[in-house]
């Protein structure tokens, strides 16, 4: 009879800590800065000044999209165990909390249970589901190959969600915000830099382009920055052309590109460096139409 009381009490302990373990895993805290130091055992010891700078500026704008991991140490004080950078650009930004996972559990294999539960939820947003595979590779210790197992998904749709957490934290946002889909979202990251990653979203919330849409945008901005520019031959096109050029350029006040192949097939681009300067362009076009 001793030995069936000491193991309900055995079970009862481990459901205990399973749930509370459950309820760390799922739930943000917003932890004080002061109370955080950085871990001893951190491999990174290098971060981009610039980088930071950068970081520290669209925290200031729109907050923290990705929280930080902590452990809870003595004196009510706690270790990083992921999102340094994150702490740091916030403590650059001047904030005085930022929001947190923490664990006060060491037990890996029941935080990988509440994650992989946590993640079957069908209320959750892409950038919670990123987060919550996130986690489990670094705080589990998982591939994405023994992920994808344990989740029940190909690898590559765990890759593609990874993969949302490298947009910019405004595009993130508007995905948690449900301002733009999962698609939309795919499709942005396929372009390389961040300057147009955010310039198309601004022309997907402006015009509610489809996602075929902005695939098809991306699609043609990769295939134009792939042409090679190097040992073709020039085209020499006949004076009206030049003029022609010339008088477009003027009138849009950017450079146009012109070329033309000896088949007389060629084609007209005018280049934009800004959604601004889109704007103004498409200004002119609308007033041709008129």
């Amino acid at each position: 009879m001793g030995k069936k009381n000491v193991l309900g009490r055995g079970l009862g302990a481990l459901i205990d800590d399973a749930n509370r373990i459950k309820e760390q895993s799922s739930s943000v805290n917003e932890i004080e800065i002061s109370k955080i130091e950085a871990n001893p055992f951190q491999p990174r010891t290098n971060f981009d000044e610039e980088a930071l700078k950068e970081l520290s500026a669209s925290i200031k704008e729109i907050g923290i999209i990705q929280p930080v991991t902590l452990r809870k140490i003595d004196d009510g004080k706690y270790q990083i165990i992921a999102g340094e950078r994150r702490f740091r650009a916030a403590k650059m930004a001047g904030l005085k909390t930022i929001p947190a996972f923490v664990r006060t559990a060491e037990d890996e294999g029941m935080l990988e249970m509440a994650l992989v539960e946590n993640i079957q939820r069908e209320d959750l947003d892409a950038i919670e589901i990123a987060l919550s595979y996130q986690r489990l590779i670094e705080e589990c210790k998982l591939t994405q190959e023994s992920l994808s197992e344990r989740v029940g998904k190909k690898r590559s749709t765990v890759t593609n969600y990874l993969r949302l957490l490298k947009l910019p934290a405004v595009i993130q946002k508007g995905i948690v915000e449900k301002r733009i889909s999962m698609g939309h979202a795919r499709a942005l990251i396929g372009v390389e830099d961040t300057e147009s990653q955010i310039m198309i979203y601004g022309q997907i919330l402006k015009y509610d382009f489809s996602v075929r849409k902005v695939e098809e945008f991306v699609r043609n901005l990769n295939e134009e920055k792939a042409e090679p520019k190097i040992n073709q031959p020039k085209t020499k096109f006949p004076t009206e052309y030049e003029e022609l050029k010339n008088h477009l350029a003027k009138y849009f006040k950017t450079n146009i590109d012109f070329s033309m192949n000896t088949k007389g097939n060629g084609k007209i681009v005018i280049p934009f460096k800004s959604s601004e300067e889109l704007e103004r362009i498409l200004g002119i076009l609308d007033k041709l139409e008129a």
